[in-house]
């Protein structure tokens, strides 16, 4: 699975997001959309939004913290 999380160094929704995955032990590559302009524009073009977080789950995007479709699209357990 390729999973890649755009997000900015400011970003609070960011850093929960990236510690979310990190604790259901995601393996993801981050990406500044601030230093990577190829990447911000890749990321607008296919979400028309400006917004962090995007993740790119094998190519299907999920704009924000979107926590119900990331543990479904990623099957997550997730405790009650």
């Amino acid at each position: 699975m390729n999973i890649r999380l755009f997000t900015t160094p400011i970003c609070p929704y960011c850093v929960t997001l990236k510690r979310f995955l990190e604790e259901k032990g995601v393996q993801f590559v981050v990406i500044n959309v601030l230093e990577d302009k190829a990447a911000q524009e890749e990321m607008i073009e296919k979400t028309q939004q400006v917004t962090v977080p995007v993740l790119d789950i094998d190519g299907e995007f999920i704009v924000g913290f979107d926590r119900k479709k990331i543990v479904e699209k990623l099957g997550i357990k997730e405790e009650d």
